[in-house]
């Protein structure tokens, strides 16, 4: 096993395995946090193009993104489904209350968590690509710590 997995499958602080619930926990957070990511960056992305543009269409989505039409309205859809934003076919996107406050929110982890790349030393074009990634991925707790650590270095 590559040391990198072996460091994933062992528990803490020796040669054993991880106690099976911890690591199936740990793959389910993973799992939910996939889920969310696509309705966390669309929401954001609908946002952006509200405040932008005054409106969000498919086509806009679409171009961001770098997907089809139809991606985009079947992401749409679950979004609807999961109550986070309103629309009618060939009208423009708009953002529930629900899905305004979940705008807000991932806007203001992808900042947090960009800040601290930067605060690292992360080059701006790096940091905001990582951030991307880790903004959906990372803990209440990391995240408390990255905010912690950016306002003590800013502070």
């Amino acid at each position: 096993m590559a040391e990198r997995e072996k460091s994933v499958a062992l528990s803490d602080d020796t040669d054993e395995m991880m106690d099976a619930d911890r690591q199936a926990a740990q793959f389910e957070r993973v799992r939910n946090a996939q889920q969310t990511e696509k309705a966390e960056d669309y929401v954001e992305m609908i946002d952006d193009l509200i405040n932008a543009y005054g409106e969000a269409r498919v086509t806009d989505l679409a171009q961001r993104f770098g997907v089809s039409h139809a991606t985009v309205n079947k992401i749409v859809k679950r979004l609807q489904r999961d109550g986070l934003v309103t629309s009618r076919p060939y009208r423009s996107i708009f953002l529930t209350e629900q899905g305004s406050a979940l705008a807000d929110a991932s806007r203001k982890r992808h900042q947090i968590v960009l800040n601290f790349l930067r605060a690292i030393g992360v080059s701006a074009r790096n940091a905001e690509l990582d951030a991307e990634g880790i903004e959906h991925y990372v803990s209440a707790e990391t995240l408390e710590a990255f905010a912690k650590i950016t306002s003590e270095k800013d502070g």
